[in-house]
């Protein structure tokens, strides 16, 4: 049942009216009385309150007395608005009513911006109202020009409609003009409805439109349809390349402000492109060189004959080439270079462009040269120091003339420093490691030419920005935290330099197309009607993966954690947790083959399954209960698709942050905390005292970290010895078969909790054989594109057997079922009662034995003929 929309008046009069948070309408009307605080002329909403509208078409545009209907077929009556002021009526429409959080999800393209400016209303304003309510857009509507511009300059509308039909009321082209004049307007699309031309008469020419600034010409017609189909046009049109415009402005920005030199070139090698800092460190302005080939520049004759011969047959393969490179700056010095160059695929597969990456080499001789150039352009306010330039911002900075008129104080250290040092105290950041470099830089002046070249390695080193950056905190907008635990990552682990691997951040993923439940009982029919069966065994995952287009998490999130009551047991409201959910399954990489949000659904599906066990439940607690559900949740976020090995041999962040110990269970639980309290939207753990959340946090965190496969026979034999023998004891000496081992035996309930887990995530060779085969064939082709990864890379292969060339998933699978699955899997059926489960084990294990035999016959059929 919908509620009231909200009313929001701004301080200029303009009144803003949108659906209420709680409305599940997405079209209200709206009363506003018209008391003493009226709006500004030209700025007010109108209802239609006062004409009876039936309720039936209580959505028609506000001020109409006449109700059309969505469809197009537009009605007849009074207008009303003959004794009404020129207004401008904002409305905003949602689809689906959502919370922040779920807002966010979305693309910048379900929130475009609409204006139209009518004089009147008629059929075609209203014509293009309800085409703007049908597209999802925000529109405004006003009715003078001067309403009409303070609302674009409060707005920045991505389209303007203008009507352009009659010109007693106001000049259309002047508006268009007075809008283009500001600077919003740049990347707003402006259109322009005509009156229909005679057929008698010849079209009139569009040009003096285009001059007045507008964008594109309509001819009146007051059809939903047409209208509609306009405004869609030019959002899959110009509007979409105005956001990509945009954000290649962005990109731009970086670009120019990035300490690296850069520099693009088209496939012919001529220059299109080249960064401030690639003007400073050669020497040239960008007018020298933008439209240039780069064999018309001088080259230094220090390269070998051979080596721009090398590094153009690399990238004409459309392959990355790294290296060192000798360069020619304008005064004629060669200077040393670490150069990357990256071909850009383009249209067709064809490369396009050629993104060059360089930064100084750190030689003693070049340090000379880079200081004498600073020492000449006398700028002592902004300093550069191995392509790294460091602005002063502190109040009291010391600079080079700062430093250099203290050599009275301190003669000797000033004699034997370098004079990148007055920089280094310049800078804002001040850490251990600025210490460690001045300490080096005084040691480099008297030191010998092979240790001051050491030196200036070493500095390079500790130069890199990650060392600045701190390696701890939440993953969110903060730049010196998001290199560490980056958030939603659709891409998985990039190559930075070295064996540096970082995880990119993970963009939220968009799905406007799906809208997101308020609540379970809002659930879509065709979802609902699969979670039905969600306490089955058989249930189908992949089914739901589908259904949700990949978001399978949320719903059944919300499903299993309302049967089992952990909203009241956390007293938190199912907004929150809803809003929860979408956060961690926003973590999740849609990208993994296996381990993404639709394995965390799977492994919470089993852990609610074992859960509703009647051994496991009498062992168990609530809190024990709802620990696990969270858990098993987020047991995998963020998970980069590569295994722990591999993390540790590449040298990742995350494997020195946690010293090569349960690298991605200590990650997966440490982020999921960080997401989870960062904002109190979705902290689900914000209303329980703190000793229920410090207990429940320790048993989350114990049972994510009892995944790490390290410790799996440790866990098996734990929960052999300590729970299966007394329990098998206990039946034997006639005690009830039924009786709650873990009841008040903290001990046991933790060793019932690591196995439930740990059975729930790699239960796919219990599952039905159609599901099993599916989920062999994802973590085989996830293993298959490590093992690439590590070919490529020149890392050691973890796996060699998951090699996508050789590999038989017959075998892996049956050894991973004899080594792994078949005793955990025979202890926890003698604790939990599973008989399902393992007839689905053997019949999937004879599967996989028939499937290995007969390759095996085809491979002898040869040798036998």
């Amino acid at each position: 049942m919908g509620c009231a929309p909200s009313i929001h008046v701004s301080q200029s009069g303009v009144i803003y009216c949108r659906d209420s948070e709680e409305s599940n309408s997405p079209r209200q009307t709206t009363s506003v009385s018209q008391g003493p605080a009226a709006p500004l002329h030209g700025l007010f909403v109108q209802t239609d309150a006062a004409d009876a509208i039936p309720p039936s078409c209580a959505s028609g545009p506000p001020g109409a007395a006449r109700v059309r209907r969505a469809r197009g077929e537009l009605g007849s009556g009074s207008s009303g608005g003959s004794a009404a002021p020129a207004v401008t009526t904002c409305r905003g429409r949602r689809r689906h009513c959502c919370s922040s959080a779920e807002a966010e999800t979305q693309t910048s393209y379900t929130s475009v911006k609409v204006l139209l400016i009518f004089a009147k209303e008629d059929r075609q304003s209203d014509g293009f109202w309800w085409a703007c309510d049908r597209a999802g857009y925000r529109c405004n509507i006003a009715r003078t020009p001067e309403s009409a511009l303070e609302c674009f300059l409060d707005k920045h509308h991505e389209i303007i409609v203008i009507d352009h039909r009659q010109t007693r009321n106001f000049d259309a082209e002047a508006v268009c003009r007075s809008i283009r004049a500001t600077n919003p307007s740049e990347h707003t699309v402006i259109l322009a409805v005509v009156s229909q031309t005679c057929s008698d008469h010849e079209e009139a020419s569009v040009l003096p439109l285009l001059h007045a600034g507008f964008n594109r010409r309509f001819m009146e017609n007051s059809s939903i349809i047409a209208c509609y189909n306009e405004l869609i046009q030019i959002e899959h049109g110009e509007v979409r390349s105005q956001f990509k415009l945009r954000a290649c402005n962005s990109v731009f920005t970086a670009l120019d402000h990035c300490h690296e030199a850069i520099e693009i070139t088209s496939d012919d090698h001529v220059i299109q492109y080249v960064n401030p800092a690639f003007e400073r460190m050669m020497g040239y302005h960008k007018g020298e060189l933008l439209g240039k080939e780069l064999a018309e520049l001088p080259k230094s004759d220090k390269n070998r004959a051979d080596l721009l011969e090398t590094i153009n047959t690399c990238i004409k393969k459309g392959k990355e080439w790294q290296g060192v490179y000798y360069a020619r700056r304008k005064s004629g010095d060669s200077i040393q270079q670490h150069v990357k160059i990256t071909p850009v695929i383009g249209q067709g597969g064809k490369i396009r462009h050629f993104v060059s990456l360089k930064k100084l080499c750190c030689t003693t001789d070049n340090n000379k040269q880079i200081h004498k150039v600073h020492r000449d352009s006398g700028d002592n306010s902004q300093t550069e120091s191995h392509s790294f330039r460091y602005k002063n911002k502190r109040k009291e900075s010391i600079d080079v003339k700062s430093i250099s008129s203290r050599g009275s104080d301190a003669p000797s250290l000033q004699n034997r420093r370098y004079p990148s040092m007055a920089r280094i105290h310049s800078m804002t950041i001040e850490a251990p490691i600025t210490k460690v470099i001045n300490i080096i830089n005084a040691a480099q002046e008297n030191s010998p030419v092979t240790v001051a070249e050491a030196l200036d390695r070493v500095l390079e080193i500790l130069r890199t920005t990650e060392l600045y950056s701190p390696q701890l905190g939440t993953k969110d907008e903060d730049p010196h935290t998001s290199d560490l635990v980056g958030g939603l990552m659709t891409d998985g682990l990039r190559r930075l330099s070295g064996n540096e691997y970082v995880f990119t951040k993970n963009v939220h993923q968009s799905h406007s197309h799906l809208s997101m439940p308020i609540t379970i009982s809002d659930v879509p029919p065709s979802i609902a009607q699969l979670l039905d069966n969600e306490e089955s065994w058989e249930f189908n995952i992949f089914e739901l993966e589908a259904v949700t287009h990949k978001r399978p998490l949320v719903y059944l999130g919300l499903k299993v954690f309302s049967r089992f009551g952990v909203c009241e047991f956390l007293h938190c409201s199912e907004t929150t947790l809803r809003a929860w959910l979408q956060v961690i399954e926003a973590n999740y990489h849609s990208s993994n083959a296996y381990h993404n949000s639709t394995h965390a659904a799977d492994v919470l599906h089993a852990t609610a399954f074992f859960l509703g066990k009647e051994r496991v439940k009498g062992s168990l607690d609530q809190l024990d209960e709802v620990a696990a559900l969270i858990a098993a949740t987020v047991h995998d976020v963020d998970h980069p698709g590569r295994t722990n090995s591999f993390l540790c041999n590449a040298g990742s962040e995350l494997a020195v942050l946690y010293n090569d110990t349960a690298v991605l269970e200590s990650h997966h639980t440490a982020l999921a905390f960080q997401l989870t309290v960062k904002d109190n939207k979705c902290n689900i753990f914000k209303n329980i005292d703190r000793n229920h959340y410090r207990t429940l946090r320790q048993a989350i965190i114990d049972m994510v970290l009892a995944t790490e496969m390290t410790k799996h026979f440790e866990h098996v034999n734990k929960f052999v010895n300590s729970i299966n023998k007394p329990m098998a004891a206990e039946v034997e000496g006639g005690d009830c078969d039924c009786n709650p081992i873990g009841k008040n035996f903290p001990e046991n309930q933790l060793l019932i909790k690591r196995m439930m887990i740990k059975c729930a995530d790699v239960a796919n060779p219990c599952r039905p054989l159609d599901l099993c085969i599916e989920w062999a064939g994802r973590i085989s082709e996830e293993y298959f594109a490590q093992t690439d990864e590590e070919k490529r890379q020149g890392l050691p292969v973890v796996m060699p057997v998951f090699d996508r060339n050789t590999c038989s998933i017959p075998k892996s699978q049956i050894s991973f079922i004899d080594y792994f699955i078949t005793d955990m899997f025979d202890a926890w059926d003698a604790f939990a009662h599973l008989p399902a489960l393992m007839q689905h084990l053997a019949d999937n294990y004879k599967h996989w034995k028939t499937l290995d035999d007969l390759k095996c016959k085809s491979l002898r059929l040869p040798s036998d003929s």
